[in-house]
């Protein structure tokens, strides 16, 4: 399966927007945007302003990399969203807020979607009693979220909880119980609560060319 495997810090600084892909490090002052706010590259390409394509362009690539999804897996949650009812920007968004992967880091239960990803694909993660091992897998109303029960003292996981319990950071659409390791979805995400960071009009802007 094809990943990113570059250096993350150099992808938020590229956006100028902390994206969180380095769990802790992010809140800390060694978030390297706190200490080189310039993006990567000469210092003559910095200067250059955008055309109208080049914001949508980086707008997608803000959001594709605050989910680290790769181009090909980017583009299928979007032609997905053109296909339900209502705003396709606000769809697209859900549908990757209702990613598995992304409701684990949600819930807590990492420091970062990319740490919240290898939970999944190594099998710590249960749906409703069955082990899930896809990433991509999208959460529905009242399924129940749990960690595996080997899994629930591992060192990493209390880490990532106490972050998540510091920052407080849990949306309103799942509900956690720290202490039995679990979550539930009491209800779909809406576009209120997504990071407001995004600009998902300029993304079907893009794409609509």
């Amino acid at each position: 399966m094809a990943k990113y495997t570059g250096p993350l810090c150099k992808l938020c600084r590229r956006e100028m927007t902390p994206l969180m892909l380095k769990g802790r490090r992010c809140l800390t002052d060694k978030c390297a945007i706190k200490h080189k706010k310039y993006p990567p590259g000469p210092p003559k390409k910095r200067r250059i302003k955008l055309s109208d394509y080049g914001v949508q362009l980086r707008e997608k690539q803000k959001i594709k990399r605050s989910y680290m999804l790769l181009e090909t897996q980017f583009k299928r949650v979007f032609e997905e969203a053109t296909r339900l009812k209502g705003v396709t920007g606000e769809n697209m968004l859900v549908l990757l807020e209702r990613r598995l992967d992304n409701v684990v880091y949600r819930m807590g239960f990492a420091s970062s979607r990319l740490q919240s990803r290898q939970l999944v694909q190594h099998g710590h993660v249960i749906i409703n009693g069955n082990r899930v091992d896809i990433p991509s897998y999208q959460v529905k109303v009242n399924d129940t979220v749990e960690i595996k029960e080997d899994y629930k003292n591992n060192a990493i996981l209390e880490d990532a909880i106490k972050l998540s319990k510091a920052v407080g950071s849990v949306p309103q659409w799942v509900e956690v119980d720290y202490e039995k390791r679990n979550g539930k979805i009491i209800r779909l995400p809406e576009r209120k609560d997504i990071e407001p960071i995004f600009n998902e009009q300029a993304v079907v802007e893009l794409y609509s060319k």
